[in-house]
């Protein structure tokens, strides 16, 4: 008989842990997307025949699929009567399972298949299983452009985290009224106009910088939302460089996409752009300085390097202040989010950044 000692046995029991752990996602997550979950807040107990004959599939598959959430007492079953209620899942609200859902649907979309290449990917430095799911050469970002699917996807997950974000990023945009404000990697304009909302009285102009052919979706969001007069868009490449005349640079949720070579090139971009004076503020998901007590590290490796840039990632937040010093800029602030203040389920946590040209 096979002994281990203590710390193999540790080591073991989480290799176990990490094997179960995608099977116990695709379970749990089955159950949201079968309309289970949804079918026990209308109706407080059924049996899984009852709930088969709703959802779909044999009384048996049900009762397999229900044994795990009845395991985690996420739902209770009766042995007596056969019949399943909702137990710990009736504690969230729905806001809370909103926020959840889009979590889990983006790692299934965007991160489970695509996974399966991730050594791939990390040995050519190109994001493999782009290229064999949907025949595309490029980035997540580029791809979302021609796959609703990931689109979809990837854009809840995004909503959700900007949802929190930004209030607190904007507590901290402390800057002059009517200065002028360039948007780096603006997309179609979301930022420029949160700007606008979150800081009125300040009355900033903002212009989005990004793609040249974003712009057309970029001015209908302007339109829309009635900030045309106060934001514009200007395309480029930030690689080649950034327009002059502007008091403020923002880049939010774009410097961890690239590795400390391109990160110093955007910098460099910026520095040239900015008059003596000028400020930085930068808005990016970051690591603890200790590294263990951080659940980022569990998700941001796999998801840059194997499902959108196969390259980035988050830093400390020392390590995007060595950058900024190295990019010609004296940091003012740099400040991360107080955790007890976010919703537990959530994954990134967010590093704010001032810096100011020299």
């Amino acid at each position: 008989m096979t002994t281990w000692n203590t710390g193999t046995t540790q080591v073991l029991s989480e290799f176990k842990e990490y094997a179960l752990g995608p099977m116990r996602f695709m379970n749990l997550l089955s159950c949201f997307e079968l309309g289970i979950v949804d079918l026990l807040q209308k109706n407080t107990r059924m049996t899984a025949q009852e709930i088969a004959e709703s959802v779909g599939g044999t009384e048996a598959a049900i009762e397999q699929l229900l044994f795990l959430p009845v395991k985690e007492d996420f739902i209770s079953f009766d042995e007596r009567t056969g019949a399943y209620a909702l137990a710990r899942m009736a504690l969230p609200t729905d806001e809370d399972f909103g926020r959840v859902i889009a979590w889990f649907n983006m790692i299934k979309v965007i991160c489970l298949r695509q996974l399966y290449y991730l050594s791939e990917s990390v040995k050519t430095g190109k994001v493999v299983g782009l290229r064999e799911l949907y025949g595309f050469d490029g980035t997540l970002y580029e791809a979302t452009a021609e796959n609703d699917d990931l689109r979809m996807a990837w854009g809840a997950m995004m909503d959700s985290v900007t949802g929190f974000i930004d209030e607190w990023f904007f507590a901290h945009f402390d800057v002059r009224p009517g200065v002028k404000v360039l948007d780096v990697a603006g997309n179609t304009g979301l930022g420029a106009i949160l700007t606008r909302k979150h800081k009125p009285a300040e009355d900033l102009t903002v212009a989005c910088f990004d793609f040249p052919e974003k712009e057309a979706d970029a001015v209908a969001n302007f339109q829309e939302h009635g900030v045309r007069e106060h934001c514009s868009f200007i395309g480029g490449n930030v690689f080649k460089g950034l327009p002059k005349g502007f008091d403020v640079v923002m880049i939010k949720h774009f410097l961890d996409m690239f590795d400390r070579e391109n990160v110093l090139k955007i910098l460099g971009s910026v520095h040239e752009a900015l008059e003596p004076g000028g400020e930085v503020y930068i808005l990016v998901p970051i690591y603890p300085e200790e590294l263990k007590s951080s659940s980022s590290v569990d998700f941001f490796p796999a998801y840059f390097l194997g499902c959108t840039m196969a390259e980035g990632g988050p830093q400390r937040l020392s390590t995007y202040q060595k950058w900024l010093t190295e990019a010609g800029f004296e940091v003012v602030t740099a400040i991360s989010q107080d955790i007890a203040t976010m919703p537990p389920d959530m994954v990134p946590v967010h590093g704010l950044l001032r810096a100011i040209k020299k």
